[in-house]
Formats: C-alpha cells, structure tokens, sequence
C-alpha cells in the first residue's frame, strides 16, 4: 500500500474512471438539453442565446474546465487501465473464448473511448474552436420586410435591432467580434449574438460534405451507446454501490440512458439535414 499512488494502482484508477464517468454523464444530459432546442424549426435567437449563456455565465465557465479535464483524465486513465490490464496477462490463455466471459462493449471499452475522444476533439474544432476563436464567425441576422421593401437587421441582445447597413457604411464599426462601436463616438452601443445555428445547420447541411459529416455523426453515437452500456453500471461497480435491491434499478436506467441518450443526439443532425429547411 506504500508504494500505492493515488493515480498509480488499479483500483483508484478505476475509482477516477468510475468518477470522471458519471460527471461525463451528467454533462451529456445537459449538452443534450440545450442541442435539443435545434429540433425547433427556426429557432436560432433561443438557441444563440443558450450558446452565449454557456460561454459567458462564471459557472458554466468553471463546468466546462471540469469537463474538459475530466474527458481528458478519464480518456487518460482508461488508456493506462488498458495498459495495465493487457501487462497483467502477458500470454493468453490456451483456450480462450472472450464472448462466453464477458460482453462485446465490456472488451472493447478502451478502442470505443479513443474513438469517442477523436469525435470529441473534430466536434470541437468544427463548432467550439469556432465559436471562440474563428474571427470569421458570423453575427445573427434577421430580415424584416414592411411595405413591400426588405431590410437585414443584426439581432442584438438587448432585445432589439441594428441595420446591417449601418456596419456596411463604416457608421457602426464592430470590435471583438461581437461589439457594435458609433465610428464616431468610439461608444459602445450594442451587443450581438455569434450565430453557432447558421454555422451548425450549414456544416450537416453542406452540400459536398454533410451527409459525411451526418453519417459520421450517428456512427459516433452508436459507439457511444455502447462505451455507455458498459460504462454506466459498471461505474456504481467500481465504486462498490453494488446492493440486491438497487442495482437492477441502476443497471436498467443505465441501459435506458444509454439508448436514449445517443438516439436523440443522432436525431439531430439527420433531423437538420434531411428535414430542416434553412
């Protein structure tokens, strides 16, 4: 037990997995509460709104650290327990028969992980990375049409307007990537909305690459059903939470969280490609 570090031996690795897991978890509920607002036909302001939420309110900020180092700690982790566990039994046996041992997903967690992770460092690049750092990233707009003349307006967060022409003339000017600035004046005088929806329905609709991207998408899903459908239960495992009346329970809302989790993530992006109309 001396030579026992924490992130060193077996069990607390598997402690930190179990751990990392089910906060994983958590963040995939909420994650998928606020995509879910794109199954809403023309719903870009809710949805701009809950993007800029999730990336300026203090809290959520302090969330997102811990979900980035928890995806990285538990990809880490997994890694080294796959490692560790392939050391332990350097020879196979002489008669080996692995699906009459132990389920697919369970032999197969730590190849569906690295999976999973690839996806999650291509989504990001494909939306967060854009979100924070594309300079191009474009400001949601509307167009009101009245007595029979259309005009494009920015839709700013106070709740109201600014005329696209007045960006177009040099009259309003706009600084970090979201200011509207008077030229003149050097004042700040609204605030925009980076459009993540113009930028989400056009990536799974885009006509050369989107039904890649889509197919890609649900294939990742469907492998993250099944990390899930090992994952889940055999977290409260790990962590010793085995008991007769409670663990049915926790092994079939697994296998529901599972299933219904990833499906509705898929939904998603074939709903926007082959049924939303931009």
């Amino acid at each position: 037990m001396a030579k026992s570090a924490l992130l060193k031996s077996s069990l607390a690795k598997k402690y930190w997995m179990a751990l990392t897991g089910l906060f994983l978890c958590l963040f995939l509920s909420g994650h998928l509460a606020g995509n879910l607002q794109l199954l809403v036909p023309h719903n870009a302001l809710n949805f701009n709104k809950y993007a800029l939420f999730m990336t300026s309110n203090p809290a959520v900020k302090i969330l997102s650290y811990l979900t980035y180092i928890s995806i990285l700690f538990h990809a880490f982790d997994g890694i080294m327990l796959a490692f560790q566990n392939k050391a332990a039994r350097p020879i196979g046996y002489a008669k080996n028969n692995p699906s009459a041992n132990s389920p697919w997903a369970s032999r197969n967690m730590a190849v569906m992980g690295t999976v999973i992770l690839i996806f999650i460092v291509t989504h990001m690049v494909s939306f967060w990375a854009k979100m924070h750092f594309d300079e191009k990233m474009p400001l949601q707009t509307i167009t009101i049409s009245a007595q029979g003349q259309s005009q494009e307006f920015y839709v700013t967060t106070d709740g109201g307007y600014l005329p696209k022409a007045q960006v177009d003339q040099k009259m309003i000017v706009i600084k970090d990537r979201t200011d509207f600035y008077d030229a003149t004046a050097n004042v700040k005088v609204k605030e925009g909305y980076k459009d993540l929806y113009k930028i989400t329905v056009a990536f799974f609709q885009d006509a050369q690459y989107g039904l890649i991207y889509t197919l890609l998408y649900v294939l990742s899903m469907i492998i993250l059903a099944f990390h899930l459908l090992h994952g889940f239960s055999s977290a409260f495992q790990s962590l010793g939470l085995n008991h007769p009346k409670y663990t049915p329970a926790i092994k079939a809302f697994g296998k529901g969280f599972a299933i219904v989790v990833p499906l509705l993530f898929a939904i998603i992006p074939l709903y926007i490609h082959f049924f939303l109309k931009a």
